[in-house]
């Protein structure tokens, strides 16, 4: 008598399932491989862009690397091309110190750039609210000389701006600095974006509720846009701190704004390049904080905009 032997069915999961073809004949998988070299292949096509990244990246930090390595250089090696400090020294930063009230250059420069952006963003919130909510006559062409006003160099204007503020008695004060920037062409452009994505839907059913436009705004309308107005804030925070130009042309003789402080290492007699750079290393610092704990606010904002 014949004996036939049934092997049993493999069982899912199994290695012998996997192994197992249809008719029970074992088949090498080649899945695995196949996704290894996608993978190996992707990575390499896209080694060059990460190449060129790196580089750029690299070369946006070197300049922010040598102030660091020069304010940490002994004052008598500080135009040394040494790309690393050597034998490290504070002697930069305690002369700046010692010779400009830094601290209250600071505080007084802190509190000129958070003027700045809060009035800044003011503006933005009033004008790109009512550029993307009412049509009216004219309006393209009030707005393309509105966000023009952004393409004028400073320079155009920077004569007018002076004489006016001298005219005003303001020469010499944080006010003379603050009053002619209270307004940003480009904040109101890129709020504008916001808004244009904003639901007409919310802004109908809060008209139906009873609500007025100026509470729209500020109860449906603010509250929705809190990431890009965080963003957007920032930004103008940076912009206004990073203002040199005009600062120094008002504040000729005060000590209140650390961009003045920096100009003081500047003489007829020579350049002070190592208390130069410790003094901008110092102005520094409360930027790249703010950075560090608030960039995914900037990011979000970018991104949501549709700014590339």
């Amino acid at each position: 008598m014949a004996f036939i032997t049934i092997a049993p069915p493999a069982q899912p999961g199994s290695l012998d399932g996997a192994l197992a073809g249809p008719a029970g004949v074992s088949e090498p998988t080649t899945a695995p491989a196949a996704g290894r070299r996608h993978l190996r292949f992707a990575a390499l096509r896209l080694a060059p862009s990460h190449a060129l990244l790196i580089a750029l990246a690299l070369v946006s930090i070197f300049p922010i690397y040598w102030m660091f390595v020069t304010a940490f250089r002994p004052s008598s090696d500080a135009l040394s091309t040494n790309p690393f400090p050597g034998p490290l020294s504070l002697e930069n930063f305690q002369y700046v110190l010692k010779t400009i009230p830094i601290a209250g250059m600071l505080a007084n420069t802190f509190g000129m750039a958070l003027t700045l952006a809060l009035s800044q963003l003011l503006v933005a919130i009033l004008a790109s609210y009512g550029f993307a909510r009412w049509d009216f006559l004219g309006k393209k062409a009030l707005y393309l000389l509105f966000v023009g006003s952004w393409l004028v160099p400073f320079q155009v204007t920077m004569i007018p701006n002076y004489l006016l503020v001298s005219q005003l008695g303001l020469l010499n004060t944080v006010t003379g600095v603050v009053l002619p920037q209270l307004c940003s062409a480009f904040a109101v452009m890129m709020l504008r974006q916001h808004l244009e994505a904003f639901p007409k839907d919310l802004l109908d059913a809060s008209q139906m509720d009873g609500r007025s436009s100026w509470r729209t705004l500020w109860e449906v309308v603010v509250p929705n846009l809190r990431p890009a107005l965080a963003a957007l804030g920032i930004m103008l925070f940076i912009s206004a701190w990073n203002e040199y130009l005009w600062p120094s042309l008002i504040m000729q003789k005060s000590d209140a704004l650390i961009q003045v402080g920096i100009r003081g290492f500047l003489g007829a007699e020579g350049n002070n390049w190592g208390a130069i750079m410790a003094a901008s290393s110092l102005a520094c610092l409360p930027i790249f904080l703010i950075y560090i704990f608030l960039q995914r606010y900037v990011v979000d904002a970018f991104v949501r905009s549709g700014l590339k």
